[in-house]
Formats: structure tokens, C-alpha cells, sequence
């Protein structure tokens, strides 16, 4: 297996999905490769992060 170099989707940057992170991604049983930048990857999860919750539909007056 050797290093592949890929586009990110959201910035267009090229990076490199090492020999070790596709070893991992095969072992974690990932079945794509990544297809965000390392930073971009980063920015995407704390965006996830910072969202706030839903509410709570639980107060149906039926």
C-alpha cells in the first residue's frame, strides 16, 4: 500500500492519505477514504460541535 494523494471536497487542497491512515481506515473497517482535508476535517467537526441542540418534542397536549 503505498501514500495517495487526494483532493479535498470542500477546498480543493491536496493531501496525503498515508499508508498508516489507510492501515487504520482498513482496520476500523472504513470502507471510503476521506474526502476533507485534515483542516478542513477539523473545521467540519467543531461546526458539528458548536450546533445547538434540538428541542425536545416531548410535549405533545394530545
Amino acid at each position: 500500500m503505498a501514500d495517495k494523494v487526494l483532493v479535498c471536497k470542500d477546498c480543493g487542497a491536496e493531501f496525503t492519505f498515508t499508508e498508516g491512515e489507510q492501515a487504520f481506515y482498513k482496520e476500523k473497517g472504513f470502507e471510503n477514504e476521506p474526502q476533507r482535508c485534515p483542516d478542513c476535517r477539523k473545521a467540519k467537526k467543531q461546526q458539528r460541535s458548536n450546533r445547538q441542540p434540538r428541542p425536545n418534542n416531548t410535549g405533545n397536549r394530545w
